[in-house]
């Protein structure tokens, strides 16, 4: 075996693709988000705007948050020191764990070192916990809770996305007498499409399943504390575990569940994904739990934001640009190819100085290759002048279909 041939063949089968991914070296300004410097591969620096991030709501360049983790570096150090059950669980870590379990009127939070880790550990451990559970996932589930389900080793079907009569027929199909678990998302972040959560509940009531939420994409952003979907349509009582991330709206970095004491203290004992990984420092802790304080009172950064979305997509819609429909604060934008999406964002960045990375395969399905765009309450109007400018004269140079302009 040539190993570095073999390595060849597979980074070439990328880059022929047209789905080789670059990462686009930049550096936040502390208080000028979402203005950037890029560093091109030259090593010369050029001013941008960033139009990706998943810092939804510019908490990352708070001082509330920022003056809470200095604070708590000088008082801490750097590192936690230690796992969770050894020597890294600070008072800093409980108070977080707090104000999550606030935040979603749970009994309880656990702290993961992402989401990621947060839905694997999770998912992967309650068949543990519950002998012969089935797991109903959607197929449009996340990485990480399609590997948490996958490592599970449990009986699992597929539900076709937001198909609630296909949830149905396989909950029918499973002895009424098992454990089941239905997993879903509340705000799918490639498409920004909704999950039907309270008809999710409906079915786990009939036919006796726990619930399993992931609100990545929705914690801070929605409802009246920043609960998520699931707060904002009064929901959150009738779901079992809430997953949610401390690393978009929230500016930080972690992730999280919100459940009953008794769930929490089972995954933390069972989970090897949680038992063995090293907690998040405590400097970071303080800064996420300052945040979620923060966004649990301050609304008008909510509605700001679903204000620039609104009139992004209104802009890029009258231009026949195909923004796919949503009524998130998401704003994906259709290009289905893969060469031609690379080469929107390479040519936004270098001649427009805004960054916005292509979405291709395995993150999306192939054909469905799409600029994915977050505006954030500072993208302020000639930010969005500029864009808008941009993509219209990119969208002509690279041939792309446009759509039929109402009259």
């Amino acid at each position: 075996m040539n190993y570095d041939a073999q390595l060849d063949t597979a980074l070439n089968a990328l880059h022929d693709e047209g789905r080789y991914r670059v990462f686009t070296d930049i550096c936040r300004e502390r208080g000028a988000f979402p203005h950037a410097v890029w560093t091109r591969p030259d090593g010369t620096k050029q001013d941008i705007t960033v139009w990706c991030g998943n810092d939804y709501l510019g908490m990352g360049q708070n001082p509330v948050v920022i003056n809470a983790m200095e604070r708590v570096l000088r008082v801490a150090g750097a590192g936690s020191g230690g796992t969770r059950n050894i020597s890294g669980t600070t008072i800093f870590h409980k108070e977080l764990e707090r104000e999550l379990a606030d935040l979603h009127q749970k009994e309880t939070a656990l702290i993961f070192t992402s989401a990621y880790i947060a839905n694997e550990a999770t998912l992967s451990v309650l068949p543990k916990l519950f002998p012969d559970l089935v797991i109903f996932s959607d197929e449009f589930n996340h990485a990480s809770m399609i590997e948490g389900v996958r490592h599970g080793r449990c009986e699992k079907h597929i539900w076709r996305h937001n198909d609630l009569d296909h949830l149905r027929e396989l909950l029918e199909s499973v002895d009424p007498d098992r454990p089941k678990l239905i997993a879903f998302e509340s705000i799918y972040s490639m498409d920004g499409d909704f999950g039907p959560i309270e008809a999710v509940c409906d079915l786990a009531d009939e036919f006796n399943a726990l619930t399993y939420i992931d609100e990545v994409h929705a914690v801070g952003m929605y409802g009246p504390r920043g609960g998520g979907v699931a707060e904002r349509d009064g929901l959150m009582d009738r779901i079992d575990i809430i997953n949610g991330t401390l690393a978009k709206a929230y500016g930080v970095m972690g992730g999280y569940i919100a459940t009953s004491a008794k769930m929490a203290d089972a995954v933390r004992s069972y989970a090897p994904g949680f038992i063995f990984t090293t907690s998040l420092p405590p400097a970071v802790a303080a800064g996420a739990a300052a945040s979620v304080r923060y966004l649990k009172e301050h609304q008008e950064l909510r509605d700001a934001q679903q204000n620039a979305a609104k009139i992004l997509k209104m802009r890029l819609k009258a231009m026949g640009l195909p923004v796919m429909d949503n009524s998130s604060h998401i704003v994906p934008v259709l290009v289905a190819d893969p060469v031609k999406c690379k080469s929107l964002s390479d040519r936004l960045l270098e001649d427009f100085g805004i960054y916005v990375q292509p979405i291709n395969f395995p993150t999306v399905p192939r054909g469905t290759e799409r600029l994915r765009f977050t505006p954030s309450p500072v993208h302020d109007p000639k930010m969005m002048d500029h864009l808008v400018r941009a993509l219209d004269s990119l969208w002509q140079h690279c041939e792309l279909n446009r759509t039929e302009l109402s009259a």
